[in-house]
């Protein structure tokens, strides 16, 4: 009897069509994806863990930053979709459990009814086509589901690489960078005087739990052994979470080496520093210190960064430079680390070098440049390895990732298929205005919408606070401007106040309008950090529940008295209330009831939309 040859089972073909597929589910694939979908275009996301967020998922379990630099740059906080999942998550989760931040992002993924989500699916190649202009052109994203024994051949008009590593882009031949560049490539001055290939390193973390009892630690033999003297640099001064200086790699290739040597050798670190903790004697104060949970998964930091058709670079950053088609924008201090990581005993874990404004990010640094119908979105964005070392904080990653969804939503409504050609003046307009019509920031840029009714009305208020006028809601801008954060800023609150609740404002039209769309915007504590972590550290200041400036309680009512809609437990700085039936109205009144703790109620625009079919009653 001879012997026999077992193969696997064949894979079911399975073919989706849509607008625009994402590929990466980390927070810029998932902010890109859900705004596509919410702007109407039928998505794609297609993910290779089974939780969305990468490294903020509860498998990696890092802390989402962004450029306000953990407060230290007040106003500066990013708002768009990233501050819906930040507020949603800190009204729901005031205990920090990190499977509930999981259990959120999903639930936003399948309650948006143009998005399909295929989690533990893993982008295997696309197949390209050579166009006339001489790039090429995503036809198909193939991606495999082993689990369920699938095969997806997923057909878009545009398509997002956001899975970090650049795993679609490298498929389809998109141009890329890896490694540090010499001085002389881009005229920087923090960038080496020869380039090399290497990156930042990844981090394992972990994190302790204080028990009523001592309690030991018995540590595997293999992992690695640390003295008091390798820590001169990287102070141990909590244990309930640890430590982002766990680095390690980037002198390897943090791609192909990261499932094996990597991942060995910072499990072996973050054990190892742990059993210096409790063994070492050095820190008795951890006697009663347990080792709750260890990562799996290292938090990757670089690899590839794609080319677009123009590289961000040190100069950009540092300047403040405002592009005339800035679509997202950043402000974290350029955070260098010595690409040995933990291995630098000598060396400080980072080098912050601050500059004093925000910066922006142009739509031409989110889509490549050889590839015509590609854009990205995370830490793989075109810029050189010193403009990423501020870019890739995952809050600039996330808004990032709303940018691309937007723009490929606008773009899949024409016939084109190449970024770049379509990319005109004015479609770089539409872009800007539907971010900030979506709470998004833009740095030097207003709300200019002529379709906004509002902006043709006399506003009027029950009373107010000095600096807080009540025409403040239609000026143009939704949010705060602390002088600091540039020279675009003006330094004013760009918000009405009232000295207490409850308290109105009101639109007035001189001819009737016929409405269909009303959009509040309410003050959400811009001035202060607001992010989910693990450490009690980190999470000191920062308000888990409902931002008390946010207005829980309010209601929106016509010239006549009657109530057009309300709301009576409000969390979320961005209320859009759409009527089935257009509403015609000569004024509208807003009475703002109750905050969440704050005495003064603010709003800080209201926008209003005719019907599609009528503007005028």
């Amino acid at each position: 009897m001879g012997l026999g040859y077992v193969t696997s089972p064949p894979m079911k073909l399975v073919a989706l069509d849509c607008d625009f597929a994402v590929a990466g589910g980390g927070l810029a694939g998932l902010c890109a994806a859900i705004t596509a979908a919410r702007n109407g275009s039928r998505t794609v996301l297609v993910h290779d863990r089974s939780v969305l967020g990468g490294n903020a998922s509860s498998e990696i379990k890092m802390h989402v930053v962004g450029a306000d630099c953990h407060g230290s740059r007040p106003g500066a906080r990013e708002t768009g979709l990233i501050e819906e999942l930040r507020l949603e998550d800190s009204f729901r989760n005031p205990g920090r459990c990190y499977s509930l931040w999981d259990v959120l992002l999903y639930e936003k993924a399948i309650l948006e009814p143009n998005l399909t989500l295929l989690l533990d699916t893993a982008c295997t190649g696309c197949e390209t086509v050579q166009t006339e202009g001489g790039k090429r052109s995503i036809r198909t994203l193939q991606a495999i589901r082993t689990s369920t024994e699938e095969e997806f051949l997923i057909s878009a008009r545009f398509f997002a690489d956001c899975t970090g590593d650049g795993a679609l882009g490298a498929s389809a031949g998109a141009e890329f960078m890896r490694g540090r560049e010499a001085k002389a490539d881009f005229g920087e001055s923090l960038a080496l005087d020869q380039s090399d290939g290497k990156t930042l390193g990844s981090s394992i973390l972990l994190t302790g739990r204080r028990c009523d009892s001592p309690q030991r630690f018995i540590a595997p033999p293999w992992i690695r052994k640390f003295h008091k003297d390798e820590f001169k640099h990287r102070p141990i001064q909590s244990y309930e979470y640890g430590y982002w200086w766990f680095e390690w790699g980037g002198h390897l290739d943090t791609i192909a080496d990261s499932p094996t040597s990597i991942r060995h050798e910072l499990l072996r670190i973050a054990l190892g520093v742990w059993d210096y903790i409790k063994n070492s004697g050095d820190h008795p104060d951890a006697a009663h210190w347990a080792l709750e949970w260890v990562g799996s998964l290292p938090g990757k930091r670089e690899s590839r960064r794609f080319l677009g058709q123009h590289v961000l670079t040190q100069n950009d950053v540092f300047s403040g430079r405002c592009f005339d088609d800035a679509v997202a924008y950043g402000g974290w201090w350029v955070d260098l680390h010595p690409p040995m990581g933990i291995d630098a005993a000598d060396e400080a874990p980072c080098e912050q070098i601050h500059f004093p404004h925000l910066f922006t990010i142009p739509l031409r640094c989110l889509h490549s440049r050889n590839v015509e119908n590609l854009f990205f979105a995370g830490r793989n964005i075109s810029a050189t390895h010193v403009a990423f070392a501020s870019t890739r904080v995952m809050a600039t990653c996330a808004v990032a990732g709303q940018a691309v969804g937007t723009a490929a939503a606008i773009l899949a409504k024409g016939t084109e298929a190449d970024i770049a050609v379509l990319s005109t003046p004015e479609t770089v307009s539409a872009i800007q205005q539907t971010l900030l019509r979506d709470d998004a920031f833009l740095p030097g840029i207003t709300n200019n919408e002529p379709v906004d009714l509002a902006r043709q009305s006399i506003v009027s208020a029950s009373d107010m606070l000095p600096e807080h006028p009540p025409e403040a809601v239609i000026d143009g801008i939704a949010r705060p401007l602390p002088e600091h954060l540039g020279p675009w800023a003006d330094g004013k609150a760009h918000a009405w106040k009232a000295p207490s609740a409850p308290a109105w404002i009101e639109l007035t039209w001189n001819d009737p309008v016929c409405v269909s769309e009303i959009h509040l915007c309410f003050d959400s504590g811009l001035d202060r950090e607001l992010m989910l972590s693990a450490s009690d550290h980190a999470s000191r200041k920062i308000v888990r529940g409902p931002q008390p400036e946010i207005v829980k309680h309010y209601e929106l009512r016509d010239d006549e008295g009657n109530l057009l809609a309300s709301c009576h437990d409000n969390h979320q700085r961005r209320r859009v209330h759409k009527f089935t039936e257009p509403q015609c109205i000569r004024s509208l009144r807003c009475i703002l009831l109750e905050t969440h703790g704050n005495v003064s109620p603010a709003l800080q625009e209201l926008r209003v939309y005719a019907h599609p079919s009528v503007a005028r009653c």
